[in-house]
C-alpha cells in the first residue's frame, strides 16, 4: 500500500456535519464545473463526476438543476476557486480551497479562524511543496475484477495508487489525469459512485491527541464556513 492509501487511513475522513453543507459543498462544485465546461453534462466531464457525487449523497434532483442553471446568471460572473494556505496550532500545514464571489470576505474570515485558533495565515504557494495534487475515484468493484491486471491496465492513463476499500476500488493519480481516466472508467461500465481532487501532504506531522484537538477545532470552524469547500492538512 502506497501514501494515498496511508494518508486516506489515517485522515478518517468525516462526514460534513449535515445535509444542508454537503449539498451546498456539491452544488457549489456543479455549478464551478458547469460554468467552466457548459451546462451539458454529455459534453462535460467534470460536471458528470460532481453530477454523480450528488446522487451519492442523495442530492434532489431540483438541487443539482438549479446549481446548473446558477452557472449562467449573470452574478456568477465573479464566483472563483480561491486557495488559501497557513499554519495551524503546533505547526500542522493546512489549505483551504473555497468557492467564493466575494474573496475580500472570504480572506477575512479565515484568517479570523486561524487567528482565533493559534493559527497564522500564510501567503499563496508556500505549501505547494508540501502537498501534492491528486484526483481520486471511488468506483464500485465488479464481480471478477483482478485489481492487478486493472493497475496495469491502468497505469497508462495516469493511475499511480490502486486498492481495494469495502465494496469500492480506490484509485488516484495526478489531478491533471482525471479526464482519460474517467474516459476509461465509462468506457468499460465501471459505476464512479464519487470523484474528488485532493491534496495529499508528502509527510505528515505526529502530534499528540491534546494537541490534535486543537488542530482539529480550526479546522472543524474552517469547514462550517460556507465559502470553504475543502481543507487539507497535514496531521498524522
Amino acid at each position: 500500500m502506497g501514501r494515498a492509501f496511508e494518508y486516506r487511513k489515517a485522515r478518517k475522513l468525516k462526514r460534513w456535519g449535515n445535509m444542508a453543507r454537503v449539498f451546498t459543498r456539491i452544488g457549489k462544485e456543479i455549478t464551478l464545473a458547469a460554468k467552466a465546461g457548459g451546462p451539458d453534462p454529455n459534453n462535460n466531464p467534470r460536471l458528470r463526476l460532481a453530477i454523480q457525487n450528488a446522487k451519492a449523497e442523495n442530492m434532489p434532483k431540483e438541487n443539482v438543476e438549479r446549481a446548473i442553471k446558477k452557472a449562467t446568471d449573470k452574478d456568477m460572473k465573479d464566483y472563483k476557486e480561491v486557495v488559501y494556505e497557513g499554519k495551524g496550532p503546533h505547526g500542522i500545514a493546512i489549505v483551504v480551497e473555497t468557492a467564493t464571489d466575494n474573496p475580500t470576505r472570504t480572506v477575512a474570515n479565515v484568517r479570523s479562524y486561524f487567528t482565533k485558533y493559534g493559527g497564522s495565515l500564510g501567503t499563496t504557494g508556500m505549501l505547494d511543496f508540501m502537498f501534492d495534487r491528486k484526483c481520486s475515484f471511488q468506483v464500485e468493484t465488479k464481480e471478477g475484477i483482478d485489481l492487478e491486471e486493472l493497475e496495469l491496465e491502468l497505469i497508462d492513463y495516469g493511475v499511480e495508487e490502486i486498492f481495494q476499500e469495502d465494496e469500492s476500488i480506490m484509485l488516484f493519480a495526478e489531478f491533471s489525469n482525471f479526464g482519460p481516466i474517467q474516459k476509461y472508467l465509462e468506457e468499460n461500465d465501471f459505476n464512479i459512485k464519487s470523484f474528488r481532487f485532493e491534496r495529499i501532504p508528502n509527510e505528515c506531522k505526529s502530534i499528540t491527541e491534546e494537541q490534535q484537538k486543537d488542530v482539529d477545532k480550526l479546522i472543524e470552524r474552517l469547514e462550517e464556513d460556507e465559502d470553504v469547500t475543502n481543507v487539507f492538512h497535514n496531521m498524522g
